[in-house]
């Protein structure tokens, strides 16, 4: 097909994902994004990168090599403890196990922009509104006054997806948990207590009563903690408590969690940051929408969930992938669109409702003699492994 104008809207790793596979074909889009330039914020803390679906895709754009110069096998390790203490279940990887590495989300995405074509991110456009116009085209507005136009417009814009608004009404709704991010620095020397609980991965624990505090090892010897709570996105207003004031949080998390133990309250009270306040939110799941000729989504514009089982990165980076083979593959971009987004949707939407269900459970309140039912991580593991081998067996042949 002749080749086409294209617009990716959201420089995050979806949209970074489709564009670096597209220009694998010799394809160039543009990739349009608010930030000024790619690590002007803070993207949050580690993700685990899973062989059968983000590195299936760092595979295809060649970036293998990249990421694992960067991942932390040993940050596979997870712990999970009560309120108090007590070890309940622990995963440490088998030598040779790289299923699912960590990296740092802010190393994610700055490695997939330097391995693009210079000038293939336009920074400081944040986008206003898609319009149709003749010929089956659309025309981007931005804020800072800037437009374009472009045949296939690809809304890798997140959450709150101005694109999205062409293809469903559908809005992501409040997961009521409410999750403030802290940061442990030179968690070793300053923290080693914290250090200890944590060891080299992630440490989940849960009250049983709707509370929980996870927290992560990320590179340069940080550690991110993650205090949950069920709660109204207002609930601070509620508590009379002043979200940019640490010493007023820590004094409201210390009454909210008064039944913890002293060996667990520090990764609630002793970061070394501000808390930043964060919260689940998720689509509707399973989400579909009829075809729209020149218009589709990846990433969480598509499939927003919750975060538990740690799909939604992943699931970002194969939708981009996956979108610019289809692109590659077929005479036009309708059928290009439909090839991707059948995938797509089913694949998506039951990891979607999984994904919720799971954290629905885990912030549930449940009987103190309810049984333990810890994930098995080894066969986790072996099952993405298992799938990311049936995953090549089935493309292989058809790329």
């Amino acid at each position: 097909m002749t080749t086409p104008r294209i617009a990716i809207v959201g420089g995050g790793p979806a949209g970074l994902m489709c564009a670096r596979v597209l220009q694998g074909y010799d394809i160039q889009p543009t990739v349009y994004d608010a930030d000024a330039a790619v690590d002007v914020r803070d993207p949050g803390g580690t993700l685990d990168m899973h062989a059968d679906t983000g590195q299936i895709a760092l595979e295809d754009a060649g970036l293998m090599d990249a990421f694992r110069a960067l991942a932390r096998v040993e940050g596979q390790a997870k712990s999970r403890r009560d309120q108090h203490g007590t070890v309940l279940a622990e995963f440490v990887p088998a030598e040779g196990d790289e299923a699912a590495p960590e990296i740092d989300r802010g190393q994610l995405r700055t490695m997939l922009y330097d391995y693009l074509r210079p000038g293939t991110v336009a920074w400081g456009h944040k986008l206003l509104q898609v319009i149709p116009i003749d010929g089956g085209a659309y025309r981007l507005e931005f804020a800072n006054g800037a437009s374009t136009e472009a045949d296939l417009v690809i809304g890798a814009d997140g959450a709150w997806s101005p694109v999205r608004r062409l293809l469903t009404d559908a809005v992501p709704q409040y997961l009521g948990v409410c999750f403030l991010d802290a940061r442990f620095d030179d968690v070793d020397t300053r923290h080693p207590e914290i250090a200890a609980i944590v060891g080299d991965g992630h440490m989940f624990s849960a009250d049983g009563d709707g509370r929980a505090v996870i927290v992560q090892r990320n590179s340069n010897g940080v550690a991110r903690g993650y205090v949950a709570f069920r709660a109204q996105l207002d609930w601070y207003v509620t508590a009379g408590v002043d979200i940019t004031d640490r010493e007023a949080v820590r004094s409201y998390l210390l009454r909210e969690f008064s039944g913890w133990s002293a060996l667990m309250r520090p990764l609630i009270t002793d970061n070394d940051s501000d808390y930043v306040q964060r919260s689940f939110w998720a689509l509707p799941a399973p989400l579909t929408w009829n075809h729209v000729p020149g218009v589709t989504l990846i990433g969480d514009a598509a499939h927003l969930m919750a975060p538990f089982g740690g799909y939604g990165t992943n699931l970002a980076l194969l939708d981009g992938a996956e979108l610019a083979h289809a692109i590659n593959a077929e005479n036009n971009l309708d059928d290009a669109i439909t090839r991707y987004e059948t995938t797509m949707f089913q694949r998506s939407g039951e990891l979607a409702v999984s994904s919720n269900t799971a954290l629905t459970q885990f912030f549930a309140t449940t009987s103190p003699d309810a049984p333990h039912l810890p994930p098995d991580h080894a066969e986790e593991h072996k099952n993405y492994q298992a799938r990311a081998a049936e995953y090549r067996r089935r493309h292989t042949a058809s790329r």
